[in-house]
């Protein structure tokens, strides 16, 4: 079935498609070398920030991490394996050779990969739960990119668990497990179980925050409503074992997650 299942003929609401948050934030060289997990002759391994659009953009090499990447390692077909959005912070693979960029093109493709994300979810979700929930573009919002659950036998088949780890204050640390690749998936699940992801602009509280931050840039307003100034969402590992290619990396929660659990009364030491 097309994806096109709700499209509205009209009139359209307002739909911003560009991530753009005004302030452009670059890389430095050091900053690049001290997020560098792994590098070989083979992949490089990075420890993304969470502020940061991984694929180039027209402010520069410095402004996305493939340029960076490039710039710094040499590589001008560097090849992204598996992004993440601009305030998803953790594990980012790059092929440095045409050989390696195929085998795990493939294995992304066909899902011979393991990854493995922390997250912080607004509510205590007390017991572990699988999610399998279509996925589709949500006509209804103004923000073009998002998307959300659909009926069965719409959209596209999306898999995520989500297993708690900690509650405290009317918050969850979650290990989150995803089965599928779609396009915000965790996002867009953890929303339809009812448990957002702190800080997320989009499929928060109300995605025309997304619209104000565009406009605003980071407010005092927005930091009352949001908690975080980006989505709590951190990639902790990718396991390529499945792939024939003998890597695991792993990256332990980013510091402004650390700092928002702790404040809120989590056991960041276990």
């Amino acid at each position: 079935m097309s994806a096109d299942y709700e499209k509205p003929i009209g009139p359209w609401v307002r739909r911003v498609k560009e991530h753009g948050e005004g302030v452009i934030k670059k890389l430095t060289r050091d900053e690049l070398v001290a997020c560098v997990m792994h590098v070989d002759e083979r992949i490089i391994a990075i420890n993304k920030p969470g502020d940061i659009p991984c694929h180039p953009s027209k402010d520069g090499p410095w402004s996305s991490l493939s340029g960076a990447v490039r710039e710094h390692f040499g590589d001008a077909a560097a090849h992204l394996i598996f992004r993440l959005d601009r305030e998803t912070s953790g594990v980012v693979v790059y092929a440095r050779d045409p050989r390696t960029a195929r085998r795990l093109q493939m294995a992304a493709q066909n899902r011979k990969y393991d990854k493995a994300y922390f997250a912080i979810l607004c509510g205590e979700l007390r017991e572990a739960v699988a999610v399998d929930q279509p996925l589709g573009p949500d006509y209804d919002c103004p923000v073009a990119i998002k998307n959300k659950v659909v009926r069965a036998g719409q959209g596209q088949s999306a898999r995520t668990r989500f297993e708690p780890l900690q509650c405290s204050g009317g918050f969850t640390f979650a290990r989150v497990i995803t089965e599928t690749g779609r396009k915000h998936q965790i996002r867009a699940h953890a929303q339809w179980l009812g448990h957002p992801l702190v800080g997320d602009k989009i499929y928060g509280p109300d995605a025309r925050l997304f619209l104000e931050f565009i406009e605003t840039g980071w407010t005092p307003k927005l930091a009352g409503r949001l908690l975080m100034a980006r989505q709590a969402l951190h990639c902790a590992e990718i396991d390529l074992r499945a792939a024939g290619v003998d890597y695991v990396f792993r990256a332990p929660p980013a510091a402004d997650m650390l700092e928002f659990c702790r404040e809120r009364g989590f056991d960041c030491s276990k």
